[in-house]
Formats: structure tokens, C-alpha cells, sequence
């Protein structure tokens, strides 16, 4: 069983070519913890809006460092954008209500070193096993 000190790290260009990676990654962990197939999807998803939230449609110049820390039945993703130029990053209110349904929590801020998000998607065992 994975432990808190489970960790895996992936840097990408901040284009969404490939930020695909990012989903692929957190898909193929919450398998490895159990996740139900509607689980990884829910993850996936929310890859997907926290990527767009700090990179935007067409991506930036720099990179996105993501750590995804691996817990008993839970998985937690923090990334970080490392840009060359300030940009704002957002959520759309679609996007708030999307990732209130999808991880048990999320935050996307301006960070001390660029924007950073946050996300934490817990296993729900609909039946004891």
C-alpha cells in the first residue's frame, strides 16, 4: 500500500499538447490506489480545468511542475506554473462548480513564485471490500 511519502513529479511545457501528460499520470496513480473507473475519470477532469486555470486555452512560456503525493486512498496534485511573463490565472465559475463535484477539494492562487493549484481526490468506497 502507498505511504505519504509516495511522490511522483512531472515538469511539461505549459502548452496543452502537453499538459495531456498531467491527466495520463494522475489516471494511472488513482488506479494504482484503488480508484473506481468513475474516480480516475473524476480526476482526470479535474486535471483538466486546474491545467486550463493556470495556463489558458492556448498555454504560456515556461513550464508547469506538478507533484502528486500518493496517501492511503487519496491523492493530492499541486502544481505550479513557472512562466516567463505574469499572467492571470482564474477559474471560471463553471469551472468552480465542475471541481466542487469532481475532487473533495481544490484551490488555484498567484503563489510567492507564480500560480499554484491544488487538489485533493479521496477514494469513496461504495462498498466495503
Amino acid at each position: 500500500m502507498a505511504t505519504s511519502d509516495d511522490e511522483v513529479h512531472l515538469v511539461v511545457p505549459a502548452m496543452p499538447e502537453y499538459l495531456r501528460l498531467a491527466r495520463v499520470t494522475a489516471a494511472g496513480l488513482a488506479s494504482r490506489l484503488g480508484f473506481s473507473f468513475d474516480e480516475v475519470e473524476d480526476l482526470r477532469l479535474a486535471i483538466d480545468e486546474m491545467c486550463f486555470g493556470l495556463t489558458g486555452n492556448s498555454g504560456r512560456d515556461g513550464t508547469v511542475a506538478i507533484r502528486y503525493v500518493l496517501g492511503d486512498g487519496s491523492l493530492v496534485v499541486e502544481g505550479e506554473g513557472r512562466f516567463r511573463t505574469d499572467g492571470e490565472v482564474a477559474l471560471s465559475e463553471l469551472s468552480e462548480v465542475i471541481l466542487a463535484a469532481l475532487v473533495d477539494e481544490h484551490d488555484l492562487h498567484d503563489g510567492e513564485g507564480g500560480p499554484r493549484f491544488r487538489l485533493v481526490k479521496r477514494r469513496h468506497d461504495a462498498s466495503p471490500r
